[in-house]
């Protein structure tokens, strides 16, 4: 046995959908998460679709098959600099944006028509209904929920604040 194991990454879930235009303004958080914490944070996207924007949950559901053909967060990060274009153009912008990243642009068409990332979907955000998730972006580190949407001011602060305690803890 090793005294050399590394520590278990802090998680940080974002409870975020892809038309929203707050969650395109929180991606210069997620940078500056990754870079600051690099493999000591898992950064971890978690669906909920809006009902008042009409693509959010078509979107959640191409985040699903991206993952499946290994570049959800490319995806992500492309779908959300677009989220005005999204909301004119709907499904063939995602198709489009996979066709971009050189996935299976065939295979999101598909995967849109018979649902099969739907249960992922609906879990994630049956979940964040259940935690009191209300509007994205939602953060939730260490147990503690941090509510995003139009003021995003301090939020990466507090992440960072929570994140240093919580590996603070594992040493």
């Amino acid at each position: 046995m090793s005294d050399s194991t590394s520590a278990t990454p802090v998680v940080l879930d974002i409870w975020c959908e892809l038309q929203c235009p707050d969650c395109h303004q929180a991606l210069a958080d997620v940078h500056a998460l990754r870079a600051r914490y690099g493999d000591r944070m898992e950064i971890r996207l978690r669906h909920f679709p809006l009902e008042k924007h009409k693509h959010a949950y078509a979107a959640a559901q191409a985040v699903e098959e991206a993952a499946a053909q290994g570049k959800d967060w490319p995806y992500i990060e492309a779908v959300l600099a677009r989220t005005a274009g999204l909301a004119r153009a709907g499904e063939p912008l995602l198709i489009e944006v996979a066709g971009e990243l050189g996935l299976d642009a065939e295979e999101f068409d598909t995967a849109l028509i018979d649902g099969r990332h739907m249960l992922i979907v609906d879990a994630d955000q049956a979940e964040g209904k259940a935690i009191g998730v209300t509007g994205t972006p939602t953060y939730v580190i260490g147990g503690e929920r941090l509510d995003g949407g139009r003021s995003q001011d301090g939020l990466r602060e507090r992440i960072e604040q929570i994140a240093d305690r919580l590996l603070a803890e594992q040493d």
